[in-house]
Order: C-alpha cells, then sequence, then structure tokens
C-alpha cells in the first residue's frame, strides 16, 4: 500500500496493492499495522457503513459534532465518485480547505478523512457502491452539514446542478460561514 498526505494535514490518499490473474482481483483494503506504519495514525474503525447510488446522486457535506465526531476511511467497491473532504477545524492552516480525489472500482484508491473534516461525494456512474469505515458511532443528535454549493467553499462537483440529486435533508444544510464549530 502506498500513503501519501493531502495539502490538508492527516489527510490521506491511500492506494492499495493490486493483485491480479486470470480469475480477477485480490486486495487488502485495510490493515490496521500497515495503516499506522505509513501515516502514523492509529485508527480503531468500529463501524462500516455502503450505500448504493445512481449517477448524479451528491451526499454531503456531512459531519458528526464534538464527541461523536468520526475520522473515516472511504473507497468505491463499483462505479466511480468524486470524493470531497472539508477541514472545518477551526485552528488548522487549512481551515475551510477542500480536497477533491476520484474513487472508482477501477483504481481502487481510498481516502482517510480525519476527525474535524466535512464529507461529501457525487456519484459519477450509475450503480456505484460506496463504502466506508468509520472510528466512531453514528449519532443523529451530533450530525450537521455544510450546503453543497456553498460559494465560500467553490468546490467543483464535476457535474452540473441540474443534473445533481440531494436529499430534502442536504438540500436544508447550512451555508460554511453559517456552521457553529
Amino acid at each position: 500500500m502506498v500513503a501519501k498526505e493531502t495539502k490538508l494535514k492527516g489527510c490521506f490518499i491511500l492506494e492499495p496493492k493490486v493483485f491480479r490473474d486470470q480469475r480477477g482481483y485480490f486486495i487488502e483494503s485495510f490493515n490496521k499495522e500497515t495503516f499506522k506504519r505509513l501515516t502514523g495514525i492509529s485508527s480503531n474503525f468500529v463501524q462500516d457503513n455502503e450505500s448504493n447510488s445512481s449517477k448524479g446522486v451528491l451526499r454531503g457535506l456531512h459531519f458528526q459534532r464534538g464527541e461523536y465526531a468520526q475520522a473515516k476511511l472511504v473507497r468505491v467497491v463499483r462505479g466511480s465518485v468524486m470524493d470531497v473532504a472539508v477541514d472545518i477545524r477551526p485552528n488548522s492552516e487549512t481551515f475551510g480547505q477542500h480536497v477533491s480525489v476520484l474513487l472508482s472500482g477501477k483504481n481502487k484508491k481510498q481516502l482517510y478523512i480525519p476527525k474535524g473534516f466535512a464529507h461529501g461525494f457525487v456519484v459519477l456512474e450509475d450503480n456505484t457502491i460506496f463504502s466506508y469505515k468509520c472510528d466512531n458511532y453514528y449519532n443523529k443528535s451530533a450530525e450537521s452539514g455544510i450546503m453543497y454549493n456553498d460559494l465560500d467553499l467553490q468546490i467543483d462537483w464535476k457535474l452540473s446542478a441540474e443534473d445533481l440529486i440531494l436529499s430534502d435533508k442536504d438540500l436544508k444544510l447550512s451555508g460554511f460561514k453559517d456552521i457553529a464549530l
């Protein structure tokens, strides 16, 4: 596995080794010791989640507050997404900045998103399966988010606004300047 830290401290792009032969492929998608050696981060993932979405579905930008904050390790099993992490750590040098990474079933890349980040993704292909690990349990009372099209963040979602499909909840999220951290 190869790990490369993004411009946002603590946020890593991971590329597992892919072993291919006539049968298909094999990857080790996570190994706690290898992850710690490459990133210096000791994670204890406690929950795995998976979604299946159509092209144009945008989920995010979500985060959990306070003691329920979550670090995530995200990947695509099938299809592709433009994955986005936004640094919302008030004392960070990169506060308000984001990274975008193309994750796909073909490239097998993963993104590690530390606590203190908002996260979202837009689906670029039908029947995309998105999988992620969390180091803390979901708590409905701690959920929050930022509007996907916030003018201060200037995120390029790679699809036009007319092609996006959002939940009612995501359409009512706050702007970046309006979130209380």
